[in-house]
């Protein structure tokens, strides 16, 4: 956890997408890199597979499916469980730029 506490703790906005590896698609996969393409250097996406991660995962209550989770300077400040797309998701994050 300490870990993880250090990766939010920033002021730079981050995008985290908890995922499970065999739910994952090359669908979410292309949204990310169009968000990444959108946004540039003014935050970070991050994936975190949920299966890997199982204590961060129930810390979080995160129980499956995709969810997206934007923290800046270590607090949450908004989250979603399920299908997006690219425009929500950089819509979101400009908020906290």
């Amino acid at each position: 956890m300490t870990k993880f506490g250090e990766l939010i703790g920033v002021e730079t906005p981050i995008l985290i997408n908890f995922y499970k590896a065999e739910k994952s698609s090359d669908n979410l996969l292309n949204i990310l890199k169009e968000v990444s393409s959108k946004i540039g250097q003014r935050a970070k996406i991050i994936k975190i597979d949920i299966s890997k991660n199982e204590l961060l995962a129930d810390a979080l209550k995160i129980k499956g499916g995709s969810t997206f989770v934007i923290y800046k300077d270590g607090e949450m400040k908004w989250r979603l469980t399920g299908d997006t797309n690219a425009e929500t998701l950089v819509q979101s994050l400009e908020q906290f730029m």
